[in-house]
């Protein structure tokens, strides 16, 4: 029998859109929700079906306070869209399971539990290719309230995929845009109807705000798919991430101008940003991730504390529209209140305040005009064509019959 969604699962996942790729946050007691493949925080959030792959989902919830929570498994389309299979079609074992795996914090100013699961486990096995979209929620409140929603992605490799990024594009040559050519080698493997068949996502950064999708093929040719000249694969290019490290609390550490105790709370002050756009200047970022670090811990997942950080972007007058907000992969790439900068006239600066986990965290600020979903680095941070930037390129098929979206290839490429 078929085991439908609950229809609050499918109407967060439906109005998410384009977005539910990212990790969406409703309780704001929880804080610091990480996906990570393979105990490697720089790879993309994808594991290979069949090869003995683990993705791990953790997060903490801001009290001592035991909460039962349950999981909730959901195989989506590559637009993120529930996909017309019943549970059995895409799990071994049973779906809506407890999160058995937890610990509260030591010697933290700010009490907290830490709470982690691994995919696959002994509960639940996914058994198809694809994007999975993990809901958590407390039981105590039920399904209707879930606490957060996050995603990975699961790769059945049956293509190879050649990628180049140049700064010699078609809309200038060395200044400040890149652009992605690839092409998909499928030599054995059939696609009959490549474009009806095949859907292709290319991130940057891993970004989603700039995410590119409903691409077609330049080229068509036997056993080949080419992207190339394709003006929709033209990136701004950005400048490095901006960095700051918050790893004690006796020193202050990179892009820290201060640390102090405001009772009941750590408050970082970071050294003033100011606008980036006359010049390059190399850095080596971690292209917007970010890592928990406390210097003195055992166990930087209970041990690391929260501090207050305080970020400032110097300006000389507001902006007569549009907006500034932090992006980082910390941000989940929420254009929200939480990450929004607000003009202050006393110092002349955008600031904004957020409670983040010591650690070591990369971030921009990028502008947003009004109406728009798509943040710009030209205000702020400036667009170079040397910026070493990561792109993701992800392909997924879908046969004629199928009622499911295989990813089948994953490439990464860099600007070097």
């Amino acid at each position: 029998m078929k085991k439908t969604l609950p229809l609050f699962l499918i109407c967060i996942l439906i109005c998410c859109g384009a977005h539910a790729q990212r990790t969406e946050v409703y309780n704001p007691h929880i804080h610091t929700v990480q996906v990570i493949a393979n105990n490697d925080y720089m790879a993309p959030a994808v594991i290979r079906l069949g090869e003995g792959e683990t993705v791990e989902i953790s997060f903490d919830h801001l009290t001592h306070d035991y909460h039962r929570y349950q999981y909730v498994l959901t195989h989506c389309n590559a637009d993120w869209t529930p996909s017309d299979l019943s549970e059995t079609e895409y799990l071994d074992g049973f779906n809506d399971n407890p999160i058995e795996d937890h610990d509260i914090s030591v010697n933290t100013t700010l009490p907290y539990t830490h709470y982690r699961l691994t995919f696959p486990n002994d509960q639940v096995r996914p058994k198809l290719s694809g994007n999975y979209r993990l809901l958590v929620y407390d039981d105590a409140e039920g399904k209707n309230k879930p606490a957060f929603s996050t995603c990975f992605r699961i790769l059945e490799k049956e293509v190879n995929i050649s990628a180049q990024v140049s700064s010699d594009t078609e809309i200038d040559r060395n200044k400040n845009h890149q652009q992605v050519s690839f092409s998909i080698q499928h030599k054995g493997y059939p696609i009959r109807n490549p474009q009806n068949e095949i859907r292709v996502h290319v991130l940057q950064d891993n970004r989603t705000d700039n995410e590119v999708t409903n691409l077609q093929p330049s080229y068509v040719g036997p056993d080949q798919l080419r992207y190339e000249h394709n003006r929709a694969l033209i990136f701004p290019a950005g400048n490095e991430y901006r960095r700051f490290e918050m790893v004690s609390t006796r020193y202050a550490s990179q892009g820290v101008e201060s640390i102090r105790y405001h009772a009941p709370y750590y408050h970082v002050t970071l050294q003033p940003d100011l606008p980036r756009l006359l010049n390059y200047s190399y850095d080596q970022d971690q292209n917007g991730r970010f890592v928990i670090r406390y210097d003195e811990a055992v166990d930087n997942n209970t041990e690391a504390d929260y501090f207050f950080v305080h970020f400032s972007l110097l300006w000389e007058n507001p902006l007569t529209e549009g907006k500034f907000y932090l992006q980082g992969a910390f941000t989940y790439d929420d254009f929200n209140e939480e990450n929004l900068l607000k003009y202050n006239p006393e110092t002349h600066a955008y600031e904004c305040a957020r409670l983040l986990k010591q650690g070591a965290y990369n971030y921009q600020y990028l502008y947003v005009t009004p109406g728009s979903t798509v943040g710009s680095t030209a205000q702020a941070e400036g667009n170079f064509y040397e910026t070493e930037n990561e792109y993701l390129i992800l392909v997924y098929h879908r046969p004629f019959g199928e009622r499911y979206d295989r990813l089948i290839g994953m490439q990464q490429v860099s600007y070097k």
